[in-house]
């Protein structure tokens, strides 16, 4: 089966962001807290493949390995299925764009992903990366020594921009994730989805873009493992200010961008509520 084209992939896109929103509270707890789970799996293999590469001698190559590594995380969210906020922020907006839902369902939906998420990726930083030492300490040695280095480092440099250059990375961080998830929707094989997810994730990763999700993997790690500065206090703030810039990335620069290309003068008739039944996405 040939990839769909751009115009195909709008009406997909917009009727995936529709289902979305027509199943139980519960079902979409559960599908966000495994996104926040896939996404920080991705994020753990991206510290350790990038760990113990010093800058002197590998520059900026680190970042390239870590960003091909953290692709883990899309993937499993797309394929085995499950709810990412950064992809639902398009998604779902673009569903009420073309009438299908209503606004209301749009702020629901998101609300609840991005809980859901932040459990998934708590429970990840925690329990399976510094309870089990797979991250170290700041006494730790050899392997766990350097997962900590490097995780000390991403956290450092994750809070230390300004308001604008966070809220900016946030935007070209969901502007090329949404990307990867619109491109998805052009096939129908793994191999197909796998690729078309690639390039735009390893991108955002290696430019040092911000991504609200994997942040929260991320800041509270190192809150949890004992990095000297990491506090709650500038991990809000980095997901308030990333969060927003991810927010503007997906809903600007790609769900209304490709509404009004493809779907502006098709609008559904009327729009549904979460009430009514659907297929569930």
């Amino acid at each position: 089966m040939t990839a769909k084209e751009p115009a195909e992939i709008a009406r997909v896109a917009s009727s995936t962001g529709a289902k979305k929103v027509h199943r139980t509270w519960d079902r979409v707890l559960v599908s966000a807290f495994l996104a926040g789970a896939y996404i920080s799996f991705g994020a753990l293999v991206a510290i350790t493949v990038s760990s113990g590469l010093a800058a002197e001698t590998w520059g900026t190559l680190p970042t390239l390995f870590m960003g091909a590594a953290f692709t883990l995380g899309l993937v499993l969210v797309l394929i085995a299925g499950s709810d990412l906020a950064t992809g639902n922020m398009m998604l779902v907006p673009l569903g009420a764009m073309n009438g299908k839902i209503a606004v209301g369902d749009v702020v629901r939906n998101l609300t609840l992903v991005l809980l859901g998420n932040l459990l998934g990726a708590l429970f990840v930083a925690y329990f399976l990366a510094v309870s089990t030492g797979v991250i170290g300490d700041p006494e730790s040695t050899g392997s766990a020594g350097l997962t900590f280095a490097r995780l000390a480092e991403i956290a450092d440099g994750k809070t230390h921009h300004t308001a604008w250059e966070t809220f900016l990375r946030g935007l070209g961080c969901n502007w090329l994730v949404c990307l990867a998830v619109w491109m998805s929707l052009a096939s129908s094989s793994v191999s197909g989805k796998i690729l078309a997810v690639f390039f735009p994730v390893m991108a955002f990763v290696a430019m040092g873009f911000d991504h609200v999700v994997a942040n929260m993997f991320f800041l509270p790690a190192a809150v949890f493992a004992g990095v000297e500065g990491a506090n709650w206090g500038d991990t809000l703030l980095n997901w308030s200010l990333a969060g927003v810039g991810n927010l503007v990335g997906a809903v600007v620069f790609v769900g209304t961008s490709y509404w009004y290309l493809f779907l502006r003068d098709q609008p559904d008739a009327a729009p549904q509520t979460a009430a009514e039944p659907a297929e569930r996405a």
